[in-house]
């Protein structure tokens, strides 16, 4: 049952779970084994919890169910993760269930965010799993009195080489639970015996999106359950002063509780429709207070200059100095949305004792201690359940409709409530990716290289996920007993690639820390993208003013082999293009955080006979170490290039002085299928090398890439996004 509050080792008892422990004894799987040494350490994830049941355990049929404390935003984790359990385990990867986030469940492993998940969970999953197929030959070996090398995994059970010999997972475990923890030097199966790892492997989530079958939050639905909407005010900081109850049981039918906690203003109805028109009434007959004006009467990037800022050094090396044959340059991006597809829902119920939630939250974890304090329930009293939603990346609004649902859930126990948002709920509300503003100054030696990097950016904070504050989660701003939005959040992610990837013998880098006026929080990428922008933009810009084509100025000021490989590929790639007239091609490239993918861009684009760039063909190259799905892979950067280019082209978040004004995709339009230009994506994979963080590190290259190709085209630079608010 939905409500029916479980402890985890009930969970896996009632699932038939036997938990696996480790043994660190010597032997050979397949083959032989690839050993994990001292020098090596454990994924952060796994560092945190290396108990083997906190990722692992074998089911009575030979199936195996790995936890993650991931969630799947269309990354493709849950069969990456059963890929690498499969592989260690030498099993198929149908034989293996992936359970997604879920307090209580799965590891505490924060958010699903900075590429960070098969970087740290499937190695996690990887490490525990091949430890765990050692201690099940280790006990087969003693049941059955054969050496262990003799032994060998093979679908849920060990076989004896040569002999017609075999015992399953469950008769070497005895149904006794074996309690370790995860150590190094341990034991991999060595890479040519690899069947799973570096595949392909379809998803089998797809096939439920194509059919519209149910796959998404959006989609729950129980027995008995009720619907819910929240009124929201004009402004951030509106107060409730007069509401129309009364007239909203008159002329709306299926009104079961109007939900009033200060300013905080909720209607629950039988059916999702007349939840609908009840949040449509009550729009039209509640008054608010006046909230804070927006800025208007300058241009947005010369307000948030003048905002007070921090100044934060990230980086001083050698001695800048310019003379005045330096090139100067500013760059600017707007403020821009998640734009989910499916608007942010939420499902919750209360039995008067406990709560639970089903939510696309990206951290189930860092929600539920957000989420106490709120609802004034203790921790174990609040259970978070993570189900993927229909689209984001980043912070959206899933954090605020799950404390809506379950603000409205506490009001109206019993029951269960569905929450969702209406599509100027999540334009209007969402946390926005912050606008940023770059400066940049540079000067070449007598080889026409740079011998001198100036660069300042400002920046409002890019995270105020929850993270056990309540006052990151919206209607907790409109409570009798408000909360306060957190401080502003931490200027890493606004620095995240600031330093470029190239090697520089004097470079001064300064970040300038602003409160700005709408709110804001983690958008795909960071501040990553705007700052690989600039600052490939601004190499293009070198690259022509020392006379040398922009590829090979990049490949002179490159170190890193994998880096002046990925280059090479992509001017390999388009070596036979030649552009027409009106077109040209650009190119930019980048090392996600400068520690994880490498990736190099090239676009082409053509203006129209009114100068509207089109963009026509992109080429990716990507470098993210071991391969563990080919196509994951590629849809990752496939998806990035196209959310990209819609940025360059189109997005920007809107208002007046009152509110948000881009509340519909008319006011906030992205990228359309008929825009949607030709990608081909190539992957050097680098099995001897570990994976790389991949889901963000398209992002910014693309987009200087873009720009750097409408100035081929044009002859004019690309600065401030985006393109459609100034003519080519």
């Amino acid at each position: 049952m939905p409500n029916d509050y479980i402890s985890r080792r009930r969970f896996l008892k009632n699932a038939g779970a036997i938990t696996i422990g480790f043994s660190l004894t010597t032997g050979c799987q397949l083959s032989g084994n690839e050993i994990l040494s001292d020098d090596n350490s454990l994924p952060s994830s796994l560092a945190a919890q290396p108990q083997i049941n906190a990722w692992l355990q074998v089911l009575e049929d030979g199936r195996i169910l790995i936890f993650t404390g991931k969630m799947e935003l269309g990354q493709g984790i849950r069969i990456a993760i059963a890929q690498v359990a499969a592989e260690e385990l030498n099993t198929i990867p149908d034989m293996v269930e992936v359970h997604l986030a879920e307090t209580d469940i799965t590891p505490d492993e924060g958010y699903t965010a900075g590429s960070r998940s098969i970087e740290s969970s499937a190695m996690s999953v990887r490490y525990a799993s091949a430890t765990a197929g050692e201690i099940l030959i280790d006990r087969a070996s003693e049941k059955l009195n054969v050496d262990r090398e003799n032994l060998y995994l093979e679908d849920g059970s060990i076989k004896v080489k040569n002999e017609n010999r075999e015992i399953s997972f469950n008769e070497v475990l005895e149904g006794k639970q074996i309690e370790d923890t995860v150590k190094i030097p341990l034991k991999l199966k060595l890479k040519k015996d690899h069947r799973w790892v570096g595949k392909p492997i379809q998803r089998k989530d797809i096939k439920n999106m194509v059919r519209g079958e149910h796959d998404f939050v959006q989609d729950l639905r129980f027995p008995g359950m009720v619907h819910a909407r929240i009124v929201r005010p004009g402004g951030y900081d509106s107060k409730l002063l007069t509401y129309d109850e009364e007239g909203l049981k008159n002329n709306v039918e299926g009104v079961l509780k109007l939900v009033v906690n200060g300013s905080f203003l909720g209607v629950i109805t039988q059916e999702e429709y007349q939840a609908v028109l009840a949040q449509m009434h009550l729009e039209r007959n509640t008054t608010w207070s006046e909230s804070r004006k927006l800025p208007l009467g300058k241009p947005l990037k010369e307000y948030l200059k003048s905002l007070p800022a921090e100044a934060v050094e990230v980086t001083d090396k050698g001695n800048v100095e310019f003379d005045d044959q330096s090139l100067k340059a500013s760059y600017f991006r707007p403020y821009t949305m998640h734009g989910s597809m499916g608007p942010s829902c939420a499902v919750a119920f209360f039995d008067g004792d406990r709560l639970q939630v089903w939510t696309h939250t990206q951290g189930v974890y860092p929600l539920r201690r957000s989420m106490q304090e709120l609802v004034d329930l203790p921790i174990e009293k609040i259970r978070v359940t993570g189900v993927p939603g229909s689209g984001c990346y980043g912070h959206n609004g899933a954090d605020d409709a799950a404390a809506d649902a379950a603000l409205m859930a506490m009001a109206y126990p019993g029951k269960h409530v569905r929450l969702q948002w209406s599509r100027a709920d999540e334009h209007g509300w969402e946390p926005y990716g912050s606008a940023m503003i770059m400066e940049l100054e540079a000067s070449l030696d007598s080889r026409g290289k740079i011998n001198n990097w100036r660069y300042d950016l400002w920046s409002d904070t890019h995270s105020t996920r929850p993270g056990g504050n309540p006052g990151n989660l919206m209607p907790g701003w409109f409570l009798e007993n408000p909360y306060k939005l957190g401080s502003g959040g931490y200027f890493g992610g606004a620095s995240r690639n600031a330093v470029p990837y190239y090697d520089f013998p004097n470079i001064k880098i300064e970040g300038h820390f602003f409160r700005g006026p709408l709110r804001v929080s983690a958008l795909r990428g960071l501040g990553a993208c705007a700052n690989i922008f600039a600052i490939e933009c601004f190499m293009d810009e070198l690259a022509e003013k020392a006379g040398i084509e922009p590829l090979e100025f990049r490949l002179m000021h490159l170190a890193d082999q994998r880096a002046i490989d990925v280059v090479n590929k992509v001017k390999e790639l388009t070596a036979t293009e030649k552009p027409q007239e009106n077109e040209g091609i650009g190119y930019a490239f980048s090392r996600y955080k400068n520690q994880a993918s490498y990736c190099a861009m090239a676009a082409r684009v053509k203006l129209d006979e009114k100068g509207k760039p089109q963009i026509k063909q992109m080429w990716g190259i990507i470098d993210s170490g071991e391969i563990i799905n080919p196509d994951g892979l590629k849809n990752q950067t496939e998806g990035g290039m196209l959310q990209a280019a819609s940025w360059m082209l189109k997005e920007q978040v809107q208002f007046d002085e009152e509110q948000i004004s881009s509340l519909d995709w008319n006011g906030y339009p992205i990228l359309r299928y008929e825009d949607a230009p030709e990608v081909e994506v190539m992957v050097i994979d680098r099995p001897d090398k570990p994976p790389l963080g991949a889901g963000e590190a398209a992002l910014g290259p693309v987009s200087a890439a873009i720009a750097n190709a409408i100035y081929k085209a044009s002859g004019k630079r690309i600065r401030d996004l985006p393109v459609n608010s100034h003519i080519i």
